[in-house]
């Protein structure tokens, strides 16, 4: 057994830093699906190629009711392993950590995100885009603006979440 590897540990400052980024982008990526119509978005240069590449990989996957398993049982990952090796080079960043949401009619919070790899969070939100599930978004929070004449949404929950990210030894 290598002994190097015993005086390996997580660093909270790290992980704490990865939250607060992923928190961050969470909250931008909301704005900006309830700001402009998401219709006309381009999350990466390469939307065309992920979401076919992401609609022959799962043809039936329920992105309007995403489910925990559809990412984390075993055969659901190496499904995913598969589809996201396939961005190694391609999309920068494909294999880091960012939150994704479960329902896209919701913000982002506690019970409605789950951790997620940026090519998946990148293919599932295309394919919302392009098959108007956050257009439906988008269109409740601007007549719910008119309606209340707010600041807007602001996501509710993930500072919770992200405090409850502990460091295990």
């Amino acid at each position: 057994m290598d002994t190097n590897s015993q005086s390996y540990t997580n660093d909270s400052t790290i992980e704490v830093s990865w939250a607060m980024k992923a928190y961050d982008q969470a909250e931008l990526h909301y704005n900006l699906i309830t700001s402009v119509d998401p219709t006309y978005l381009q999350l990466s240069k390469e939307d065309d190629l992920i979401y076919r590449q992401f609609r022959k990989s799962f043809p039936d996957l329920d992105i309007a009711h995403l489910h925990e398993d559809d990412l984390k049982t075993a055969k659901s990952k190496e499904e995913w392993r598969m589809f996201c090796n396939k961005f190694d080079g391609v999309i920068q960043d494909f294999n880091y950590g960012t939150l994704l949401r479960l329902d896209p009619l919701m913000e982002y919070g506690e019970s409605n995100t789950l951790f997620a790899t940026r090519i998946q969070f990148l293919a599932i939100e295309i394919a919302r885009n392009k098959e108007g599930f956050s257009t439906r978004l988008y269109q409740s929070t601007r007549k719910n603006k008119s309606d209340n004449s707010s600041n807007g949404s602001t996501i509710h929950g993930i500072i919770d979440a992200t405090k409850q990210i502990s460091v295990s030894s």
